[in-house]
């Protein structure tokens, strides 16, 4: 039999009720496939289980290290996965809880956002043998010297498509509390509908621009393999969305933009400098990599570089580029809002389209970025619910 990853959030694994539903839903996977099980930590902040109550707990002892940190926030997923497995067996499937590094998930050292090297599946395959459904603790493995480490937000994503590229899966199933991936955030768009299908390169846009679907870097392992990736929900019979390499847009009829992703809490940062053959350029942007500060929407001529950052990396941007006596200005309470579509390709007028948007809906554009799938637009944050709704509106996006 083939072999399915099947991931559940942690809004799917918080209760007795949830926990039933995914037993059901693996007991049907088994029905056609092997089925590998990937988790994520069940606690909301405030709850008693949480990785944030679990951080706290370790503060209150001192200033922890970056090391006894990821030691830490492992134990909400394994949480998850000793439970779970727990309730797959009291209902007659056999499984067994598998920590990341049992699962052969082999890491980099960079503690908190650390890096897949490899994946070593022996045990996992060993198990699946036997007729057992592991239940792996995602968002975590361990680098070869043996230390604990975590993948960084999205990390349990990034598991399930790691596993999913390792035993040579059929499919990964990210199970979540939404019926699918979304042309905007319903919250601000009621109108916004469930995509039945996606490209890759699509979904991997949306997630960088800001909609919180897939992981980037899950989204990447899959397309490596061509391994199809489906987003469904827990609690509905929903088919999901289908995020493969094979959507033919040519068959779109005329849609050019696929979805509408928005980020908060950037500010925009602008440098007065003198022209010169690029050595300036290279020192700001070499200072701010070394600080880790990680910037976007970037614009560069010979008298000033424009650039957004996050919101709480802005005082760090002062102080490594300080001594160059540069005029450095930002602005605070700053959005990024994109459109998202392999549709837009070659076609003429999709800017323009943006600017008749954002006039008649009052928001002012406050710089823009663009590559061949998305066009983003930096607007004030109290400006960013209506510059998503008159863009979602204006391109139709609530039609099929």
């Amino acid at each position: 039999m083939g072999i399915v990853v099947q991931k559940y959030g942690g809004t799917s694994v918080a209760t007795d009720e949830l926990r039933e539903k995914v037993t059901q839903r693996v007991r049907e996977g088994r029905a056609s496939h092997d089925i590998v099980v990937v988790v994520s930590a069940m606690g909301r902040k405030g709850d008693p289980y949480a990785t944030d109550t679990f951080i706290n707990l370790l503060r209150q002892a001192g200033n922890p290290e970056k090391h006894d940190l990821d030691i830490v926030m492992a134990c909400g997923e394994l949480i998850s996965a000793a439970i779970l497995a727990t309730t797959l067996r009291q209902s007659g499937i056999k499984a067994q809880a598998v920590t990341g590094w049992q699962a052969g998930i082999v890491t980099d050292s960079t503690f908190g956002d650390a890096r897949i090297i490899t994946v070593r599946p022996d045990y996992l395959r060993g198990l699946l043998a036997q007729g057992v459904v592991p239940v792996v603790a995602g968002f975590q493995g361990a680098s070869d010297g043996g230390d604990i480490t975590t993948l960084g937000r999205g990390g349990s994503d990034t598991t399930a498509a790691a596993l999913g590229v390792a035993l040579g899966a059929t499919c990964i199933e990210i199970y979540t509390d939404v019926e699918g991936i979304m042309t905007a955030d319903p919250r601000l768009v009621p109108a916004a509908r469930v995509l039945n299908a996606l490209d890759y390169s699509e979904v991997f846009q949306m997630a960088s621009q800001g909609a919180k679907v897939v992981h980037p870097r899950a989204v990447e392992l899959a397309m490596q393999r061509h391994i199809p990736l489906v987003v469904k929900s827990t609690m509905s019979e929903a088919s999901g969305t289908v995020i493969t390499n094979t959507v033919l847009y040519e068959n779109k009829l005329g849609k050019t933009v696929t979805a509408v992703a928005h980020l908060a809490g950037v500010s925009q940062v602008a440098i007065a400098t003198p022209a010169d053959d690029g050595t300036l350029e290279y020192e700001i942007f070499r200072r701010l990599a070394l600080a880790l500060v990680s910037v976007d929407l970037i614009n560069v001529s010979p008298e000033e570089k424009k650039f957004i950052v996050e919101s709480k990396d802005v005082p760090i941007v002062y102080e490594v580029l300080r001594d160059l006596s540069f005029r450095i200005v930002h602005k605070p309470d700053c959005a990024k809002v994109s459109i998202i579509g392999a549709g837009m390709r070659g076609v003429p007028g999709v800017m323009a389209n943006i600017v008749l948007a954002m006039r008649e809906s009052g928001v002012r554009i406050l710089q823009t970025s663009d590559s061949h799938l998305t066009i983003a637009i930096l607007v004030e944050e109290k400006d960013m619910e209506r510059a998503v709704q008159a863009l979602h509106q204006h391109f139709k996006l609530d039609h099929e």
